[in-house]
């Protein structure tokens, strides 16, 4: 589909760094043993980005910030296969727009208007526009880094065991991530998005909205919302109820820096 260019690999030492403290900021050590300031934009990424992981990098283009490179890729390693995740919620959506460029999407092709970053209600989605039949479409993406063979809070699934599971057959899952309270949702964002989405599709029945998870990894044969967010799981099932398009894709990473689509109608369970 695309490429973004060299990969530089390096093993997150600390982060946030110890020279600036910024969550959104990581010391990386280069296979070279140098030392550099990355910009980890999913911040830890449940693990992913934070001490001791292998990342994949890109180098800055503004010479003027104070990080030298952008955490894009986590290289994972279980069960002796290696895997390259996409953890950069950017390349979500560039995976998305050159899908919809090159009309990848057997759901969504063939368009007549594109834009990007249009408001409707009171938020700015990923994409906008006209289909192939001339019907306004209203396109949000989200990125899914995270999947696992149960979908649990973490400390219950440390009891699992999970030996037995086919390593192909992970849930992949959305939102994770740190919150105060196991009742607040993770993401108000995100909540937000998804709720407007459906307040447009009730009002304007002919507008085609849709939700799309990208999933940039290949261990996974499903999609779901997490049942550890209730108030966002059930969002997407009111969401669904009323006609919002739900859809998840999959992406698969190279180590030169190109992405493939391998499928564009993942299993999504609701």
């Amino acid at each position: 589909m695309f490429n973004i260019g060299q990969l530089i690999k390096g093993i997150v030492v600390k982060r946030p760094s110890a020279k600036c403290k910024t969550p959104y900021v990581a010391d990386v050590m280069l296979e070279n043993g140098d030392m550099i300031l990355a910009h980890s934009p999913a911040l830890g990424c449940c693990g992913y980005c934070d001490k001791n992981a292998t990342v994949l990098m890109i180098k800055v283009e503004n010479t003027k910030n104070v990080c030298t490179h952008k955490i894009v890729i986590s290289e994972n390693y279980e069960r002796e296969q290696f895997q390259l995740i996409g953890v950069d919620p950017k390349l979500a959506e560039k995976i998305v727009f050159s899908c919809l460029d090159n009309n990848a999407f057997s759901w969504l092709n063939n368009l007549n208007l594109l834009k990007k970053e249009q408001k409707f209600l009171n938020s700015r989605f990923d994409f906008a526009g006209l289909d192939e039949h001339n019907k306004q479409f209203i396109l949000e993406v989200k990125n899914v880094p995270l999947a696992d063979y149960v979908d649990m809070l973490a400390k219950e699934r440390k009891n699992i065991d999970t030996s037995h599971y086919e390593y192909n057959n992970k849930i992949a899952y959305f939102p994770d991530g740190y919150r105060k309270s196991v009742k607040d949702t993770v993401s108000p964002r995100a909540l937000k998005h998804i709720e407007e989405l459906t307040t447009i599709k009730k009002e304007n029945p002919d507008v085609r909205t849709i939700l799309c998870f990208v999933i940039q990894r290949l261990d996974v044969s499903s999609f779901q919302p997490s049942i550890i967010d209730e108030k966002y799981r059930n969002a997407i099932l009111t969401a669904h109820e009323n006609n919002v398009e739900i859809r998840a894709i999959q992406t698969w990473w190279n180590y030169d820096g190109s992405v493939s689509l391998i499928n564009d109608s993942l299993k999504v369970n609701i």
